[in-house]
């Protein structure tokens, strides 16, 4: 039986993994799993060593002040990868984690073949890490067309698989039970903890200008499994109606059709949005010297792909200092007043999706690609 262990550092890897791994499932039943996931791939019966959150680190000094929790959890992870021995490293997304590990495994097991889905983000920064990746990196599946210059200007295999997430079903079903009645808002504050712990009392105060002068709206928190708890808690002792919190992804991705907005954090839950057609605003916040790390790094313009690829804000994004509950509600009203504004940017975004969709099922190629490997 062939062995396949899958490699992910937060939430939205699971979740990107778990779409790959039920279509391998379907090509491929002698594969053993094992993995560093979360709740998604815990559904599909895949064990977890050890849990998700212990890793969900992020920004520049978050890293510095946890770089010995983090290596030894590379070093760990290193050892049980060597010991379940696979055919094939997946690593997912994640790079600063997932990456090191492959490298490091690569260099004393070379006879693993390493798969990389989601290539870092090389466009926006540090570009000359390609040449690295080439040494310990078998292929490279990417959800943007545009990224195989870069891979293949270094002869470094790879595969244009698209985005999973666009790739799913936009019918809408009943969910008055939820709605009572309400317009629902949408509000994404982050999967990892470090994301929700700051964005989490911004949403609030805007919830509570909302509230204060409009009465038929619903704000939905879409959690994840890791951080419901964190939000529950966060909600609880504070005088404040109309929220609700979900968890189920056959839920949450039911809430979302039914949106008429979306608040969100940047990220590729941001494509999700687009894709059932929902008019969104994306907000962002870091501590002040990560971002001023970031700002001399990065080499593009905007926060969120859609914007990225357009090269103008097509979708509004408040940062920093306009990360605050007074920017984003007069940014929702603004657009709650102005259809004809929020159809455009739906139009817009619909226009960007084309580009990067896969001609079939994205995670089918990937499970394709991997299940090539496996057979060979």
């Amino acid at each position: 039986m062939k062995r396949l262990f899958i490699l992910t550092g937060e939430a939205s890897g699971d979740k990107l993994a778990s779409t790959v791994i039920s279509q391998l499932k379907k090509k491929n039943d002698s594969v053993e799993y094992l993995s560093v996931g979360g709740s998604n791939l815990n559904n599909l019966g895949i064990r977890s060593i050890f849990d998700l959150n212990e890793i969900t680190y992020i920004g520049f000094t978050s890293v510095l002040l946890n770089i010995f929790k983090i290596k030894n959890k590379i070093n760990k992870t290193v050892d049980e990868i060597l010991k379940f021995n696979p055919d094939i490293l997946f690593s997912v997304d994640s790079p600063d984690f997932t990456l090191r590990v492959a490298e490091k495994v690569k260099k004393i097991k070379p006879n693993i073949k390493v798969i990389h889905y989601v290539a870092p983000q090389i466009w926006i920064w540090r570009e000359g890490r390609v040449k690295k990746f080439k040494r310990f990196v078998d292929h490279f599946l990417l959800l943007f067309n545009f990224e195989k210059k870069y891979f293949d200007k270094e002869s470094i295999k790879n595969t244009f698989v698209g985005h999973p997430l666009l790739e799913k079903n936009n019918s809408k079903i009943d969910i008055s039970n939820i709605s009572k009645g309400k317009k629902i808002i949408s509000i994404f504050p982050g999967s990892r903890s470090s994301e929700t712990n700051v964005l989490l009392p911004i949403l609030i105060d805007f919830i509570k200008l909302m509230n204060k002068r409009f009465h038929d709206y619903l704000f939905v928190f879409h959690a994840t499994d890791e951080n419901k708890e964190l939000i529950t808690k966060s909600l609880k002792d504070i005088n404040i109606d109309k929220i609700d919190i979900i968890s189920d992804k056959n839920i949450k991705s039911q809430v979302l059709l039914n949106s008429i907005f979306a608040v969100s954090k940047s990220g590729t839950v941001s494509l999700e949005i687009c894709n059932a057609k929902v008019p969104s605003i994306i907000i962002y916040k870091i501590n002040f010297i990560n971002y001023l790390i970031m700002k001399s790094l990065v080499k593009v313009n905007f926060a969120n792909i859609i914007n990225i690829i357009n090269n103008k804000e097509i979708i509004p994004e408040l940062l920093q200092s306009e990360c605050n509950a007074n920017e984003i509600y007069k940014s929702v009203v603004y657009f709650l007043k102005n259809p004809s504004l929020a159809k455009k940017q739906v139009d817009d975004c619909n226009k960007t999706l084309d580009q990067i969709r896969s001609k079939s099922s994205s995670s089918d190629e990937a499970a394709n690609i991997l299940n090539d490997y496996l057979i060979s």
